[in-house]
């Protein structure tokens, strides 16, 4: 099996030259990294219309549409599913993200974070069939749809729409894999069911895999002191027979040269490999406050504009490292004029839209309690 045509340039995260603003992307340093992948005969960029609130595609035409034959490459995007307001929509931001890659074809087309919610959007817009029709036009060679949701939806979807898709593309990791909310394992295997190409988004489930607490960095450390935390978690997507693209995300080079080892020389996961994982699931989810993947889904349909995933990443940081001087940066971000915790209204919208399937309102109201109630930031 050719495990390097696995390895997908996941365009979400790309390098920034201003943290705190998405559009600011670091175009010198994602051409040097595009260069590199090439070179090494990796050819797949994934985006969407909405990554890095639309600089992302910008980017990719930049650093790979201007500078590479077309045929040398494959470009994935992705329809803005929650912006649908009518059937012409489709046309409108499908000609839209053509423009700004530069390109007059997809390799891949997704209909994007099929959902509860946003199912509902694509079926009232004719979102899927417009997707097929782009396949017969030539538009899009591959078309399919990204999925955050459980294994009881995905088979109604692929049951109604399964017979002209191509791809399903699933958050799926190990710290996921048997995980009872996401259900890794059963939205696989319903793909394979199906007979459709499974690619995987999450390797590293947003950073929470790798972003953990010295004890499990030293598991990993002692089971393995050659190869990164990430290395192992990205194989186990890739070991699978169905998986035929792993997304990595990467804003940095050595990202970039880690993920480039693991595929140049990659190696099956192994059984021992699997029960040690099994072991660092156990101890990653007793670390873990939130398991919040940070892809700020929940932030776009929040009516207060609280930094949700912040004060999330915040939380399990402060829980993780509690001699830190963590609680600092939530005030440091009340003073930015940030939205504090306790705005929630409760309203529920951001529920249905987060991909990790996270009672947001409850887990926000611990955070007020930690930070606010737990430290003074006086003292």
């Amino acid at each position: 099996m050719n495990y390097k045509s696995k390895f997908g340039f996941g365009c979400m995260r790309l390098p920034q030259t201003d943290e705190t603003d998405a559009t600011k992307i670091d175009q010198e340093l994602f051409n040097e990294m595009v260069d590199i992948y090439m070179e090494k005969g990796f050819n797949y960029f994934d985006t969407s219309y909405a990554y890095h609130d639309g600089a992302s595609e910008i980017a990719i035409r930049k650093a790979l549409v201007e500078r590479y034959p077309r045929e040398s490459f494959q470009i994935c995007d992705k329809m803005p599913t929650w912006a649908l307001t009518s059937p012409e929509d489709n046309d409108k931001f499908v000609n839209e993200m053509l423009e700004r890659l530069g390109i007059d074809y997809f390799d891949v087309f997704f209909v994007h974070n099929i959902n509860v919610p946003w199912l509902k959007l694509a079926e009232e817009n004719n979102t899927f069939e417009y997707v097929k029709k782009m396949k017969e036009s030539g538009i899009a060679k591959k078309i399919g749809f990204s999925f955050h949701e459980k294994a009881d939806l995905l088979k109604k979807v692929l049951d109604k729409y399964g017979d002209f898709l191509d791809i399903v593309q699933l958050e799926l990791n190990y710290l996921d894999w048997e995980d009872s909310s996401i259900q890794a394992h059963k939205c696989y295997d319903i793909c394979v069911e199906h007979g459709l190409d499974v690619y995987v988004m999450e390797p590293l489930k947003g950073g929470v895999i790798v972003n953990t607490t010295e004890e499990i960095e030293n598991d990993f450390k002692e089971f393995n002191p050659d190869k990164s935390i990430a290395s192992m978690a990205i194989r186990f997507c890739a070991s699978l027979e169905h998986v035929k693209m792993v997304l990595c995300g990467m804003s940095k080079m050595s990202d970039l040269e880690d993920n480039c080892d693991t595929f140049e020389n990659f190696k099956p996961i192994t059984d021992e490999e699997n029960e040690f994982l099994a072991k660092m699931v156990e101890k990653l989810y007793s670390s873990l406050a939130v398991p919040c993947s940070e892809c700020e889904y929940c932030v776009d349909t929040c009516e207060s504009e609280i930094p949700i995933p912040d004060y999330f990443h915040l939380y399990n940081a402060s829980k993780n490292q509690p001699e830190s001087n963590i609680y600092r940066l939530y005030y440091d971000k009340l003073g930015d004029e940030e939205t504090p915790a306790d705005e929630c209204t409760y309203c529920g919208d951001c529920i249905d839209h987060c991909t990790q399937l996270i009672n947001i309102p409850e887990e926000l109201e611990k955070v007020r309690e930690h930070f606010e109630n737990g430290f003074s930031p006086y003292s």
